[in-house]
């Protein structure tokens, strides 16, 4: 009919196939949103109040959605993660944690007494923390740093609850090994007064 008009219908059927093809480059993406979001859903890969590492981001899941699931930071920024993204998903919050700390003896103290201590403190903590789910174990000598050597504990908590634990941890340790007269070495660094000397 147009043709009938002496309308040049040419760059109207060109100008039609490219927004056909914008269209179809632009639902493509959209469908593999849906389909991509839709499975996540239905196999419970993730849910809301999860810990997981999605698209190179770690945070906790605020809400997953059929075409893009946010997460939230621990720095607190909010990511939009188009689903069609998420390659794969690392789900921290199945199951419990594992908990681990290095605590620093000097070269003169005696490796087994240290262990002891560290032992009877942590054990003490497990039995009064119900976050903690299974008896610290005091692996032994992990590295030999330059001014100390590192003694591993590991343990394991109840979900998301890991880095308390190790804070826990850390604090037992140390009022331990304080009152057994084993120190933890610190760098030290000696200024010269250049005033003074001269």
């Amino acid at each position: 009919m147009l043709g009938a008009f002496d309308i040049d219908i040419m760059p109207l059927i060109a100008g039609a196939g490219v927004i056909g093809l914008a269209v179809a480059f632009g639902a493509q993406g959209l469908v593999s949103d849906i389909v991509t979001g839709f499975f996540l859903l239905l196999e419970k890969q993730i849910d809301v109040e999860d810990y997981v590492t999605i698209a190179g981001l770690d945070g906790i899941v605020e809400e997953v959605g059929l075409r893009t699931t946010r997460i939230r930071g621990f720095d607190g920024t909010l990511h939009f993660i188009p689903n069609r993204d998420i390659m794969s998903v690392s789900n921290h919050s199945r199951g419990n944690m594992e908990a681990f700390i290095d605590i620093g003896i000097s070269f003169n103290d005696n490796i087994n007494e240290a262990m002891a201590v560290l032992q009877t403190a942590t054990k003490k903590l497990y039995e009064e923390d119900e976050n903690i789910v299974e008896e610290p174990y005091v692996l032994g000598v992990t590295s030999f740093d330059e001014y100390d050597m590192k003694i591993r504990i590991l343990t394991y908590t109840t979900n998301m609850n890991q880095w308390a634990v190790e804070r826990k941890l850390r604090q037992v340790c140390k009022e331990a090994l304080d009152e057994a007269g084993i120190h933890i070495p610190l760098p030290q660094q000696i200024y010269t007064d250049h005033k003074a000397n001269g």
